[in-house]
């Protein structure tokens, strides 16, 4: 069989072309909107990939024929880690590469994008999309695909419609044998490139609270549990509390996720009624203390911890899997290095996803960070990858 070609929309820095590359394509084209990903994938991967805005305009009619088209469009508007609007703009970028990739006539088309596009209203644009497709004549699949499947130590799950028009069926995406842990990945990383560790000073608040924070725990008050680090646990940060404004505090933090008073999020503002009948005539005097401490806050007639995100310097463990690598990962507030107290290098979070340490990431540090944990792990663009091969 002959190398079967590809083109790639909304690229991003390569990772998912990186997979397809190791797998034995052959990539024509690349294409992406922002100008520091497409530098870096031109750096790492190949001079075929051009800045380009899928949105506004048809894609260059010079362009190869090719065998496959892959396509990530943004996925932020479907995120759960996002407000989810529906009518978000880039939710609009599915259609653009729905619409380029039939212009391009290949006989595989993939899509890649977060689960939270198969859940709610925001469905309607999944299947659309696989409507369209078949409209073209292609026949399609649905798999979600597990990062952790991919020996990838990531809690990284993504939803994969393969689109095909040839004779033969597809094999589901298949999963790896080989489980690997968080440490194995980390290892041996000292003078490899992007890695440049950079601790908490010993005199700052970040710091006092990473010494608080032990593997799998995270900084948590609306939570109980072992995993839960309460902020009033902590009072060389953020101040002292007395045994009996711990258990108001803890009352609320049940209360609110028992008594429910709307139909969305997981916990509401607690009525002060409710409290003084839980606890007692005394409730007042110790919400009014714990409002000027910083701990509470009024919500109108009811009270709140103030403190209410749901974990915050999150300190993952040697021997298990990542959180799923965002644009933040380099935030200590929000990821701890299992063993120093600092958040992930660059590098870190590029192994983390799989990137080989001959990628070497250029240009901002947070641009850095933005493009890694925007990207297709290589190693499930090289499963996917897989699949599209037994196709052809």
């Amino acid at each position: 069989m002959a190398t079967p070609k590809f083109v790639s929309l909304f690229a991003g820095c390569g990772g998912m072309d990186l997979g397809f590359v190791q797998a034995g394509f052959e990539p024509v084209a690349a294409f992406d909107n922002w100008n520091a990903a497409v530098e870096n994938y031109r750096d790492n991967i190949g001079d075929h990939a051009e800045v380009w805005d899928l949105s506004t305009a048809r894609l260059p009619s010079n362009i190869r024929k090719c065998d496959v088209v892959i396509a990530g469009s943004p996925c932020q508007g479907f995120s759960t880690a996002g407000k989810r609007k529906i009518d978000d703009p880039r939710n609009k970028l599915l259609d653009a590469a729905i619409k380029t990739s039939i212009d391009l006539d290949p006989k595989v088309i993939v899509l890649e994008n977060v689960l939270g596009l198969l859940s709610g209203e925001h469905r309607i644009y999944w299947d659309d999309a696989c409507k369209k497709l078949k409209a073209a004549g292609y026949k399609t699949v649905t798999q979600v695909v597990d990062a952790r499947d991919c020996g990838i130590p990531q809690t990284r799950r993504r939803v994969i419609v393969l689109a095909w028009k040839t004779k033969k069926d597809p094999h589901p995406i298949g999963a790896s044998e080989e489980r690997v842990t968080l440490a194995s990945v980390l290892s041996n990383i000292r003078g490899t490139n992007n890695h440049h560790p950079s601790l908490l000073k010993k005199d700052s608040d970040e710091h006092r609270i990473a010494q608080r924070i032990a593997q799998g725990q995270k900084l948590c008050d609306v939570r109980g549990g072992t995993n839960a680090v309460h902020t009033w646990d902590i009072p060389e940060v953020f101040g002292k509390t007395t045994e009996r404004e711990k258990s108001v505090l803890l009352e609320i933090m049940q209360i609110r996720r028992r008594v429910r008073s709307r139909d969305f999020g997981d916990a509401d503002p607690v009525s002060t009624d409710l409290l003084i009948g839980a606890i007692g005539k005394t409730a007042i005097r110790d919400i009014n203390s714990l409002v000027k401490k910083g701990y509470l806050k009024m919500v109108k007639d009811n009270v709140d911890l103030k403190h209410a995100f749901n974990g915050k310097y999150r300190r993952l463990k040697s021997n298990g899997d990542s959180f799923t690598v965002d644009t933040k990962f380099g935030d200590p507030r929000y990821f701890l290095h299992p063993s120093h107290h600092r958040g992930f290098t660059v590098r870190e979070a590029a192994r983390i996803q799989g990137f080989p340490d001959n990628y070497v990431f250029n240009g901002l540090t947070k641009d850095q960070y933005k493009m890694v944990g925007n990207a297709v792990p290589p190693p499930m663009g090289w499963m996917i990858a897989k699949a599209v091969r037994e196709v052809l």
